[in-house]
């Protein structure tokens, strides 16, 4: 194992090879520097016999993974150029790309907090384990950003319109909803992820999945379909926020209000992603428009004053611009999606380009 004040560790035991996110002040936020041995470590692992799993955790006892260094990301968008941010964005949607094609059992134990760029390096594995402690979440809109790392792809594929909740609202979701919105695969009690993980040295994934996996809580989505999936299903932010605030239920009300504090230029452009997503086909696709949507994001105000607000001064009084859904035009929308010539990610090549046509 390398020394523990390194940003990651890697260390192998038996047949599992495992990633240990090592920033528990920071709750595991990705530096950019962090990415890069993550993808490294799995291509060695991918062409290494002896390691059969990999395992990825968060250090400390509150999450996996909070999301990218997004102070980082405010720094470079107020005071430079964008291309730090852009830079690391490329090396992280290829890394969420890789975990998603991974050859091997790449399992992931999302226990705590896991958000952002947490669940990017989380729910694209093949075996996504939650706990009783899990809170997973997208919460970008609130700090005037859109959710990427392959985000928009996995809520897409959401039950109904339960990731356009997600998506808009930024809300938190437990166990049992993380399952049911397909974020997650099975349910281990915290108590049980140390036996867990010693197993996974000696025996099989299936064994141990067998063994260790236990029906979760009682989630609260699934009685929230009926209003979640009408009022979500309009063609617009403004009519969704209307249907909300009219269907009289208080969970409707409540989450009408939260729109109401986000962004109303990443709402837009979220619904938008989101909309495209389902349509584009393979996750790699998904990733180039995210890229895109990321990088036109750094050029907004919304971005830096979302940072500020929620992170940095922490006064959660964002001041938007333009502040209100009805100001944000189509063509602003539009501007997002725009083809990036010699900068495009690129991870969709024609092969993908074909499936997706299928």
């Amino acid at each position: 194992m390398t020394g523990t004040d390194e940003p990651v560790l890697f260390h192998t035991t038996g047949r599992a090879a495992h990633i240990t996110l090592n920033r528990p002040r920071a709750l595991n936020a990705l530096t950019h520097t962090m990415v890069r041995r993550i993808d490294e470590a799995l291509t060695a692992w991918e062409h290494d016999p002896a390691v059969e799993t990999v395992v990825i955790t968060g250090a400390g006892e509150r999450g996996l993974c909070a999301g990218g260094d997004i102070r980082a990301v405010h720094d470079d968008a107020r005071d430079g150029d964008g291309t730090a941010s852009a830079a690391f964005w490329r090396d992280e949607y290829h890394l969420n790309a890789h975990i998603a094609r991974y050859p091997k059992p790449y399992v992931s134990l999302m226990d705590g907090i896991v958000m952002g760029g947490g669940v990017g390096i989380s729910a694209h594995g093949s075996v996504r384990i939650v706990t009783e402690r899990s809170r997973v979440a997208m919460p970008e809109t609130g700090i005037g950003f859109v959710p990427d790392v392959g985000g928009t792809y996995l809520l897409a594929l959401a039950p109904g319109e339960l990731g356009t909740h997600l998506a808009l609202t930024g809300a938190q979701i437990g166990a049992a909803d993380a399952l049911l919105c397909g974020l997650a695969d099975h349910y281990v009690p915290s108590a049980a992820l140390g036996a867990f993980v010693d197993d996974l040295a000696e025996l099989p994934v299936p064994d141990v999945l067998a063994w260790h996996v236990q029906p979760p809580p009682q989630g609260e989505l699934s009685d929230q379909r009926e209003w979640i999936d009408s009022c979500y299903a309009a063609g617009t932010v403004e009519e969704i926020a209307h249907r909300l605030f009219a269907h009289g239920g208080p969970e409707a009300k409540e989450a009408a209000e939260t729109l109401m504090a986000k962004s109303p230029t990443a709402l837009k452009v979220t619904l938008a992603a989101l909309r495209r997503a389902r349509r584009l086909g393979p996750l790699e696709r998904v990733l180039d428009q995210e890229y895109r949507v990321s990088c036109a994001a750094l050029r907004t105000p919304d971005l830096v004053e979302g940072v500020r607000a929620q992170i940095i001064d922490k006064d959660r009084d964002p001041h938007w611009s333009p502040a209100t859904l009805v100001e944000v035009s189509d063509a602003e929308v539009e501007r997002f999606f725009a083809p990036l010539g010699n900068r495009e990610l690129g991870l969709a090549g024609p092969g993908l380009a074909q499936e997706a046509a299928w």
